[in-house]
Formats: structure tokens, C-alpha cells, sequence
């Protein structure tokens, strides 16, 4: 029986581990590639270039390096449906619930869009149906746009690459430009708004939850109805999120929080 190992293609095994060093790196130099794949600084920009032109790779912000390009999040597993990273989370959601008595619940980006891992829902009985499993585009969620705000500037223009973006309501953000300068406020803040931007009537908040990288990062969120949801309950709505993330070892600290529309 033939070696198995006489049918890989060189260049294709090259390119597939490369693609999982992405898993362990967040960003890679030529020099880096070359260095644990073993191989000449030429033939690591030759699959650098490649897997940048099918959307695997992308420049990072100093232009030196490469990081995760928005083909390569899709393809990750989401984080949060682990039994480990799930099992963590418990306490925090059932915290989050009982400090803002409003739908609460754990989201992870997957590409453009935001997925809904596990969650609360809330006793009102007008309240924010919980829909785990379900995705949304992420520019028109607090979850989502919280997450967006923890990449570079140039992985969010991978991931949206026309101007235009699709609106879901009257509120929705429908231009790149407008998304990158609320990204930038939600930066600083340390929260994301969505005030009727997924669903009319539908107002929530998100704080970021855990995760070092784009492989393993969640946003907490509340969600209410728009007569339960105004500027300050979203307020106090966000310094009980963040109370509650406190509650997982590896949540990172905010500035206070302030308003992003």
C-alpha cells in the first residue's frame, strides 16, 4: 500500500499550516511564517499572498503582518459551544438576569454576523425572545458591533468590503463609514448600543465578555423592549453586565460607560 504521505501536494500543506497558525497567532510577519513553517521567506509571502487574495489572510494594521482574513473566522468554530467556556458562563448569566431582569445572553462573531451562543430569558411577560443558535448581521446588534470593535480597523474593512451595508430597520447603520466611527466610540466606551437597529421596538446593550483573539471572544448583552430599554437603563443595564462578566476569570476590565447610539 502506498506511503499516504507520497500523495500531499507541498504547496497546499504549506498553505493549511499556515492557515492554523491563525488559530495560535494573531498576527504573522513573513519572517514568522517562515520561521515555524520551515520553509524560504519567499515561499511563506507566496502563501501569504494566496490565502490574502481568497480572503484567509488579511494585511494588519501596520502593514507588516498578516492576521485572520474574514474566510477564516467563517470557518472557525464559534466560541461559547464549548462545555467548558459554557459551563463558565452560567454564573455570569444568571447574574446578568437577576441584576437587569431583561433577556441576557452570550454572543460570538462569525464573520460579518453575530451568533447567539446560550442565554436568559427574561420574566417580563413582554420581553426579548431569547433565540440561541440564531445569527444576526453584526453591524445591527450591540453584540455584534462590541465585537467588531475589538478588531483592527482593516479586518473590519475585510469583512465589510463595499460601502453600502444592509439595513434591517430605519436605524440600522447602512454605511461602512458610519460603522467604523461608532466602532471607534464603542473603543473607548467599552459598550455597544442598539437602539432599534436589529428589531423596531427592540433596544439592548453588550459588553464584552472574554477572549484574547477573534478565535475566542464573546459579548454579554441585554435585550428589552425600546419602552424598558432608554438611554438610562441601557446605562445602568451596562454596569450590571459588566458586574456579571467580573465574574469570569479572563473578562477584561471597561472604562464607564457612556452612550453609543
Amino acid at each position: 500500500m502506498a506511503d499516504p504521505k507520497s500523495y500531499i501536494i507541498e504547496s497546499l500543506d504549506t498553505g493549511l499550516r499556515l492557515m492554523r497558525l491563525f488559530l495560535t497567532h494573531d498576527t504573522l510577519s513573513v519572517t514568522d511564517a517562515a520561521r515555524e513553517l520551515e520553509v524560504a521567506r519567499s515561499t511563506a509571502h507566496r502563501v501569504l499572498s494566496t490565502l490574502e487574495s481568497r480572503g484567509f489572510a488579511t494585511r494588519d494594521i501596520s502593514g507588516r503582518g498578516y492576521a485572520a482574513g474574514p474566510e477564516l473566522v467563517t470557518l472557525g468554530r464559534p466560541a461559547g459551544y464549548g462545555s467548558e467556556i459554557r459551563a463558565r458562563v452560567q454564573a455570569v448569566l444568571d447574574e446578568a438576569a437577576t441584576a437587569t431582569g431583561e433577556t441576557v445572553g452570550t454572543a460570538a462573531l462569525l464573520g460579518d454576523q453575530v451568533i447567539i451562543t446560550d442565554g436568559r430569558e427574561s420574566p417580563h411577560p413582554v420581553r426579548a425572545v431569547l433565540e440561541t443558535g440564531r445569527v444576526h448581521p453584526a453591524h445591527a446588534t450591540s453584540a455584534g458591533k462590541v465585537l467588531l470593535a475589538q478588531l483592527t480597523t482593516e479586518q473590519v474593512c475585510a469583512l465589510y468590503p463595499e460601502e453600502r451595508l444592509p439595513g434591517l430597520t430605519g436605524r440600522t447603520l447602512v454605511s461602512r463609514t458610519a460603522l467604523l466611527s461608532e466602532l471607534a466610540g464603542i473603543r473607548t466606551l467599552g459598550r455597544a448600543d442598539s437602539v432599534g437597529e436589529s428589531v423596531p421596538g427592540m433596544n439592548a446593550v453588550a459588553v464584552p465578555l472574554a477572549g484574547n483573539s477573534w478565535r475566542d471572544r464573546l459579548a454579554l448583552m441585554a435585550s428589552m423592549p425600546a419602552d424598558r430599554g432608554g438611554e438610562p437603563e441601557l446605562t445602568r443595564h451596562a454596569v450590571a453586565l459588566r458586574k456579571a462578566a467580573g465574574l469570569l476569570p479572563s473578562a477584561s476590565a471597561s472604562p464607564d460607560p457612556g452612550r453609543v447610539n
